[in-house]
């Protein structure tokens, strides 16, 4: 009767441990550039556009996340650092963006790498400024 009694308890341990998820962690559910957001939504997705826009907008939404989380965007222009901003993270679903103004003799190849607040990196958007 014992035998039968640990293995119930084994089992039962196993189920218990088994419904035990693992912490989800923060991901990228959305990310472009866009040339504005209207309503904490992008109104469109670019991957090239003339330098003379001005300024373009680096959207995220990201799932998974903790209030109190942040992300940052680093602008880069020919592989080199432009801009870091850091944004906080208010819900586990989020939507934030980052602004980035431009000057005509910056043509050529950019990106936007997103980071969680521990470093990883998320997500990387390249697009062109032509």
């Amino acid at each position: 009767m014992l035998k039968g009694l640990i293995g119930a308890g084994v089992i039962g341990l196993f189920f218990l441990m088994g419904s035990f998820s693992t912490a989800v962690a923060m991901v990228v559910a959305e990310g472009l550039i866009t040339t504005a957001v209207v309503e904490r939504t992008p109104v469109d997705a670019i991957q090239s556009y003339p330098v003379s826009i001005g300024e373009l907008y680096c959207f995220t939404r990201v799932a998974g996340a903790l209030q109190g989380e942040s992300l940052t965007h680093i602008w880069l222009y020919e592989g080199r650092e432009m801009a870091r901003i850091d944004l906080l993270v208010g819900a586990g679903n989020w939507r934030t963006w980052s602004l980035k103004t431009f000057i005509p003799e910056w043509k050529g190849s950019w990106r936007v790498d997103i980071f969680d607040g521990a470093g990883k990196k998320l997500m990387s958007i390249p697009f062109t400024l032509i």
